[in-house]
């Protein structure tokens, strides 16, 4: 049996979940290059979020 692909809104709750737990690991890295890191990722997860959300609203305005 094949698995359903996730929805949009769950792969950007993944997304958000990323980001917060990496902007919590930046706070907690023992090393200014460990928090950078961090952060690089956090932002890119916060990116893809945003990404996502365009991509809902436009799969939303062609479908409603």
């Amino acid at each position: 049996m094949e698995e359903a692909e996730p929805t949009t809104e769950q792969l950007r709750a993944v997304q958000r979940r990323r980001e917060v737990t990496e902007r919590e690991a930046a706070d907690d890295a023992p090393t200014e290059e460990a928090v950078r890191a961090h952060e690089r990722r956090a932002d890119k997860a916060a990116y893809l979020e945003e990404r996502l959300a365009e991509q809902q609203r436009s799969d939303e305005e062609t479908d409603g």
